[in-house]
Order: structure tokens, then C-alpha cells, then sequence
């Protein structure tokens, strides 16, 4: 069987991101994708609207009746907008320890709409992060969760002293010629992927990213390979995705499909 991965994120109804964006990265690297949807958002490519938790009871009912039926070889967590929400996914990370996890920490939408509290985000850092195999956050991202330090750096090394294994730095929004993907692990860096700049801006290439990361590791792959794995993936998703709507560019996650057909 293929190896299952399990996606705990919001439901967006453009597309581009959350479930969507995780269960066609999760497919396209091979692996069968489970969902529970953690929020209802309201948005499109150029910003979100409205978001609504779904309640912690049901996101611990969604996730525990398949963990039942069926072995889960990695977790994608992408947006938790409640503390209810947050509770309810330590519950089922703690009574599945081994499993590997991978949270896409998103704090903030493309758009620029925020997410959750201040008190929320620090529950990220104090109580899921020990849990987490990889974090895969941005350059904004990762300042926000270690309290705002001056560098990514600095944050990033802070972030691993909790307990989380491994943090990717994403540079998309760093200004530099190249995006510059920085891994850090065993409280050092370990590599840096360079990659060019696409020219659009993307709604759900962190998703895709994050997700694809777990089904990479979710297949048993070394950390080093799964990640540039996953980067090499999700970048081509990014050269071949287009804008669909007024704003932003979707990433094509399914191109391979393309191209096998031709």
C-alpha cells in the first residue's frame, strides 16, 4: 500500500491552499492523503475573508476514526485559528507519538490577513512545537514564533531548542536575488537550498511545500533528500502555476501529469 499521510488544515474554497493544496501535493509525491479540516474560510487569490474553527471535538472525531482504521505514516498540520483547535490536534499527536509531524505554521494569509492571537501563536511555540519532526516556516513566520528576534538565524536555532527537530526557513520573503531555503537541525544550520525567484506572488506554496515534505518523509525518506525532494517539487508546482483570478498565482501541483501525458 502506498503510505498514508494525514492533513490537518483549513478547507480553502478557491483552491490554492489548505486541503486542497495538501492532498494534490501529497498524491503527486505517491502517497494516499486523509483529510481533517481544522477551519471554513471564506477567501479567494487575493485574500481571506472569514475563517470559522471547526470545533475541536469534531477535528478529534475526524482523526481518530481513521487513525483507527488505518496506520498514518506522517502528519501535514496547516492552519490552527482556535485554542480549541490547537487542544484538540495535541490529542491526537500525543496518543501517536512516533509518527512524524510536520507543521506549515501559517500565521498569515498571502494576502496579508492574520490569523489567530498573540496568546495563540505562543500555545505554537510552548505546546505543539516539541511535538513537531519540521517546521517549515517563513522569514516573517519564523520571527513571529521565537518573539521577534533580528534574524531568521537566531530565531530558527531558538525554535530547535524546544524540542522541534528540524526547522526549514523559507526565503521567499527575504530580499535577495535568490529564495534561499535554509535547514537547521541539531542546533546548527545544515544546508542552504538557492533557488531562483519566480516573478508571481503564490497562494499556497507553503502548502504545497509542507505537505510535500511529509509525504516525503512519510515514505521513509533520509531528512536531507525528503526536503530537497520536496523543494524541487514545489518549485516546479511554482514555475508552472498562473494567476487564475485578480491576484495571486495558483501553483499547477498536478504539471508531472502534464507532461507524462505528452
Amino acid at each position: 500500500m502506498k503510505p498514508c499521510i494525514m492533513t490537518l488544515s483549513g478547507h480553502d474554497p478557491c483552491g490554492g491552499a489548505g486541503i486542497q493544496a495538501d492532498i494534490e501535493a501529497i498524491v503527486s509525491q505517491g502517497c494516499q492523503a486523509v483529510s481533517v479540516i481544522t477551519c471554513l474560510t471564506v477567501q479567494d487569490s487575493c485574500g481571506v475573508q472569514r475563517v470559522e474553527p471547526v470545533a475541536g471535538e469534531l477535528i478529534r472525531a475526524q482523526a481518530l476514526t481513521v487513525l483507527a482504521e488505518r496506520p498514518v505514516a506522517a502528519f501535514k498540520i496547516g492552519l490552527l485559528a482556535s485554542m480549541d483547535s490547537l487542544q484538540a490536534v495535541l490529542e491526537v499527536l500525543q496518543q501517536h507519538p512516533t509518527i512524524p509531524v510536520v507543521f506549515d505554521p501559517v500565521l498569515a494569509s498571502g494576502g496579508g490577513q492574520r490569523f489567530g492571537v498573540l496568546a495563540l501563536h505562543r500555545a505554537f511555540y510552548e505546546q505543539l512545537l516539541p511535538h513537531v519532526s519540521l517546521l517549515t516556516p517563513n522569514v516573517p513566520e519564523v520571527l513571529q514564533l521565537a518573539g521577534e528576534p533580528a534574524h531568521s538565524e537566531t530565531a530558527a536555532l531558538q525554535l530547535l531548542q524546544t524540542g522541534c527537530a528540524n526547522v526549514l526557513v523559507t526565503g521567499t520573503h527575504a530580499p535577495s536575488e535568490q529564495v534561499e531555503n535554509s535547514w537547521y537541525a541539531e542546533g546548527q544550520l545544515q544546508y542552504v537550498w538557492p533557488w531562483q525567484r519566480l516573478p508571481h506572488t503564490y497562494h499556497g506554496s507553503g502548502c504545497t511545500l509542507a505537505a510535500a515534505c511529509a509525504a516525503q518523509l512519510g515514505k521513509g525518506v533520509a531528512t536531507f533528500t525528503a526536503l530537497a525532494s520536496a523543494q524541487a517539487y514545489a518549485w516546479q508546482a511554482l514555475q508552472q502555476g498562473a494567476p487564475v483570478g485578480a491576484c495571486q498565482a495558483l501553483p499547477e501541483r498536478f504539471y508531472w501529469v502534464d507532461k507524462a501525458g505528452s
